[in-house]
Parts: structure tokens; sequence; C-alpha cells
């Protein structure tokens, strides 16, 4: 029901795989990327994020940024410290964290199944950043970044890939950022190819776990490269784009906290109380510890604040916790209305601990955090299902999935 194919990946040389790869490009700002490819020539963030090799003062979205990660993909191909397999193949990508691991397939998916919804998404997008990513594609002719695709797990694709992974050494085996443990296994064996193609063409639909941003503009690439090469093949490497697809079952959803830089009025707490059980906690962070409940820090101190009954709503969207701290406090005591465009409020991934909510209202850059208690994958998937959005910034994956070790060529010669 999902086109799910074997493609010839542009990878790292097996000896630089651990300097090549870092970590995506939208989780580091341009100073956090320039100070680590500085210190590292072969970090693939020369290529996703090429103002690191430009002038300061220049703007990101420059056409020269553009330029100068086609001309720095080039390079890296030209000293063979990048290559491209000659046979199309998946690949398995695990990856370890604090003990939990997830494994995944590496494959191209096709645009027409985005476009008529069997990979499913959850949340908008922005033009802005979608623009970003469109010209850093076009210009490269190529997908650079991998989508983070998941679905219901199938028995069969599992024990193929347990199978594969217990009889074959890895080609990548490295630890990296947070101590994550990255291992690749390159499937070329077509019998193998065959029946992970066949396995996949029964799931009925993928959902984004995380790339919105990244789809959307390798979807309108494909699309354009269509006008642009009428008489190309329906096949052609452009109709398709670079995923890693994982099992829910395996998958953790972290907190995606909030930081808000307001005025707090003088009765806040009791604004609240109709709302919501407020149970002071003192200095000691408090991590939510089940659904409807958020941690509050203001004025140093921590709270812990329980949606009542009659506060959760009963639909999908409605009854999210991201959800009834926009409707009730967000909207209705703050007057943010589109977080994702309102500069008064930032967001923490759950990565960086309660200690960053801490240090960042302790500085005066902000008033007041909340610690979020996260959806789960089948709330993820119900919405998805349901063809409704999530409230922006609700989803936050850990572990990333590492940039440089696929790239996906749209062989169009842009």
């Amino acid at each position: 029901m999902v086109n799910v194919r074997p493609f010839q990946a542009v990878r790292p040389n097996e000896k630089l795989a651990d300097k090549i790869a870092s970590l995506p490009y939208d989780v580091l700002s341009s100073a956090e990327a320039r100070e680590l490819g500085k210190a590292n020539p072969y970090s693939f963030l020369h290529i996703d994020k090429a103002e690191i090799d430009l002038e300061e003062s220049l703007s990101p979205y420059d056409d020269l940024v553009y330029l100068k990660a086609k001309d720095n993909l080039r390079a890296f191909l030209e000293k063979e410290w990048l290559k491209k397999d000659v046979r199309a193949g998946f690949y398995i990508y695990e990856l370890q964290m604090n003990g939990r691991a997830q494994t995944g397939i590496v494959a191209s998916t096709a645009i027409d199944d985005y476009i008529s919804q069997k990979i499913k998404k959850h949340e908008f997008t922005r033009e802005e950043k979608e623009l970003d990513r469109i010209r850093h594609v076009d210009t490269c002719d190529a997908n650079t970044s991998p989508i983070f695709l998941t679905y219901r797990g199938k028995a069969e694709i599992n024990e193929l890939i347990a199978q594969f992974k217990a009889s074959h050494e890895p080609i990548y085996d490295f630890k990296s950022f947070h101590e994550v443990t990255h291992k690749v296994w390159h499937v070329d064996e077509s019998e193998l190819v065959t029946s992970l193609e066949t396995a996949f063409a029964s799931v009925p639909a993928l959902y984004i776990a995380d790339g919105h941003h990244r789809t959307e503009s390798a979807v309108k690439v494909g699309l354009k490269r269509r006008e642009a090469y009428p008489n190309e093949s329906n096949l052609a490497e452009f109709n398709f784009f670079l995923s890693v697809l994982f099992p829910a079952e395996e998958l953790e959803i972290l907190d995606y906290n909030r930081v808000l830089n307001v005025p707090i009025p003088t009765d806040f707490l009791e604004q609240l109380k109709p709302h919501f059980d407020i149970t002071e906690k003192g200095t000691t962070p408090f991590k939510p510890s089940k659904p409807k409940q958020m941690g509050l820090y203001l004025n140093g101190r921590w709270y812990a604040v329980d949606a009542k009954k009659e506060t959760i709503k009963g639909d999908v969207i409605g009854s999210l916790d991201v959800s009834i701290l926009q409707n009730e406090i967000l909207t209705k005591i703050f007057d943010i209305q589109d977080v994702r465009r309102d500069n008064r409020i930032d967001f923490v991934g759950g990565i960086r601990g309660l200690a960053e909510l801490e240090k960042r209202v302790d500085s005066g850059e902000f008033t007041i955090a909340f610690a979020m208690f996260p959806p789960t994958m089948d709330d993820l998937l119900s919405v998805a299902d349901a063809n409704e959005i999530m409230p922006p910034k609700s989803t936050w994956f850990e572990p990333k999935l590492l940039s440089g070790l696929f790239v996906h060529e749209l062989e169009s010669k842009a």
C-alpha cells in the first residue's frame, strides 16, 4: 500500500563516518554549527548548514549559502570522504540511547504517497522554513537529511531485520552526540531487498514523526522536477525522498517544554485555580509524572499543575496536554494565540532537562516555564489518522537521526 524503495546512497567512507555524521541542521543555531564545523572539517554541517563557511554577517538564506552547500557536497565526493554505492539497497539504522534501542529501514519513499495521504502528517509547516530546504535540496540536487517516519510495526519486517543483523557485521558502529550508539548495515542482497519491498507494500500508511518541513520541501522539489523533465519515468529518483522508517512500538516521545517572556499577573496562581489543582513543590525541579499534569517554574519555585476533569476536552486534540496549556493559559491569560510566530514564547527539547528551564528563567531572559508531559505514539497516530493537526511543538524525539550518513541524489543534474 506504500511504496518503499531501495536506492544507491551517497554515504561516508567507513573510516570517517563518526566524523562526518552531524546533528540535524534544524536543532542547531548557526553559531553552534559554526563552532562544531570549525573543529571538524569532515562535519556534514559544512553541507547542511553551509553558512558556517561564509562570513558571519551573511544571511543563512543568501544564494551563496546554497551554492556553497552544493560545492561542499561535490568536494566531499571528490575527496572520497563520501561515496556512492554501486548497487541499490536498503540500510538498517539502529540507535541506542540510555539502554533503549530503535531500529529503522533507510529507504526512498514516494512523493505520491504523501500527496495521496498514505504518508500522514500531524503538524503544519512554516513557509520560510520550507523555502530554505526547497532551495537547499534544489541546489544540491539531493535530499541531504532523512525524514523520520514511523508505522505500526509488522512482525515480518522485524524478523527480516533481526535475521540480517544477527548474520552480518555493521558497516558503521560508533558513539556520538549525547552518548548515542549508531550502527548501520547495508542490505544489498537482492532476495532480502525484494522481501522488504514486498513486506512494506502491505503497510497501509506511514506517519511523519519528525521532519514535516523536509517532507514538504522534498515533495515540492520532486514536483518541480516533474515539470522540468516531463519525459522521465515515474520511477525517476526525484519522485522519491530520503526516509528512515521505524516501528512505532520502538519510539519514545520526550517532553517539549515552554518558556515565556511575559509580565506575570500578581494573582496568576489564583487565575489558574478554576481549571487546575496547584501543589507547591519548592525549589526541587518538578517533572510531570502523568498526563494532564504540568510542572510550573515561577520566581524560583516549582509547582505541580494538574488539570481538573472538567478542563479536559474529550476530542483527540483538545485532550492533549499542550492543548490544555494553550487553551487555558497561553491564550486566556497571556493572549499568546499563535505560538509559531509569537516571539514571547520559546521551546526547549526534553533532552536539555529541567535545569535548562531554570537557567532561562533565572537569567531574566524569560519569566516563567512550563514542563510538559509528552504525548504518546498512540496520540500521534490517532491525530494523523483523524486528519487532524497537533499544536505546534508537541513532540520531541530522541535520539536524533544524524545527518550525513545517507544522501539521496535526485539524479536530475540540476
